[in-house]
């Protein structure tokens, strides 16, 4: 076997999340040897825009696929949930794995057990207009404070700065052990996290056999059920991974059940949709539940977005 080349981007995050696949492969084929290559996104050269203001996909992902096709590396990880839903051609995702608290969470810089008690017009950030709108739709006098930088900034500018709280993903949180920052995690049937967090995607060349046949030996089908069905509610919407839009599956007994929403930017209409069914309907379900939520206002939100 000869020495694989995983492609990730720089920052502490994505290592941990790449060393993890790495030993995952290692325990499955120990005759392996890999060596990482880091990239830095176009996300991670731009620390200053809100991802809200963002109009292109593939922010934190696209030079990573480049490495890929360009046979620099054999396979990428990915978070998943920043992957588009198109994918480039010659590439495919051949393993999920690690799909692992996918709540979202808030820190905040006072003692609170949940988001009713932080201060009225509290300055709140975040850089994400899903959580943008449900915090707006719950507690319509915060103050949404554009948040970018990685975990270790977000956590710094809350002690450091005016803000009093901060949102992020609990997944991250967890693998860099600062689980003890959380205030309060949230239901994600009620504050729906975004479609696949907390999941990794290993993405390989769709004609590399050989990369294919290791990575394919890591594949979560538990996972691959709950992302998939998760982000077919965003390819059934033709939204982008910004859109003010959220999915969650849970699974149990082999029944699997689908929660998704989508909102206007200010959070004042909110529609949620549920559907349930089997495991082996992941896509269906995902697919059925965006449609309700389309029917039932959908639409007309995203024409609203796209225009604006």
């Amino acid at each position: 076997m000869k020495t694989l080349t995983v492609a990730t981007r720089r920052g502490e995050l994505a290592l941990v999340q790449t060393r993890g696949v790495i030993a995952a492969l290692k325990a499955k084929h120990p005759e392996i040897e890999v060596c990482i290559k880091e990239i830095v996104s176009a996300g991670d050269k731009d620390r200053r825009t809100a991802l809200w203001d963002l109009k292109d996909t593939g922010f934190f992902t696209s030079q990573l696929e480049d490495a890929l096709l360009a046979g620099e590396a054999d396979f990428a990880v990915h978070s998943f949930k920043d992957l588009p839903t198109q994918e480039p051609e010659g590439l495919t995702v051949t393993a999920i794995s690690d799909r692992q608290w996918p709540e979202d969470c808030l820190l905040a810089k006072q003692p609170v057990s949940s988001i009713d008690d932080l201060p009225r017009a509290a300055r709140v950030g975040t850089s994400s207009l899903r959580r943008a709108a449900q915090v707006r739709h719950l507690r319509p006098d915060l103050e949404l404070v554009p948040l970018r930088g990685n975990v270790q900034t977000r956590i710094r500018k809350l002690q450091t700065t005016d803000l009093d709280a901060i949102i992020l993903a609990r997944a991250g949180l967890e693998r860099l052990g600062l689980a003890g920052r959380i205030s309060v995690i949230f239901d994600p049937r009620q504050f729906i996290p975004a479609p696949a967090q907390g999941a990794l995607a290993i993405q390989t060349r769709s004609d590399d056999e050989t990369t294919v046949a290791v990575v394919r030996s890591i594949d979560d089908a538990r996972a691959r059920a709950l992302a998939s069905a998760e982000r077919q509610v965003l390819t059934t919407m033709k939204c982008g991974c910004h859109a003010p839009v959220g999915a969650y599956a849970e699974c149990t007994d082999g029944a699997l059940e689908v929660h998704a929403f989508i909102s206007d930017v200010h959070g004042q209409n909110i529609i949620r949709k549920q559907a349930a069914g089997l495991v082996s309907e992941a896509l269906q379900l995902g697919d059925r539940v965006a449609v309700e939520l389309l029917d039932a206002g959908g639409r007309e939100i995203l024409r609203a977005i796209d225009g604006s």
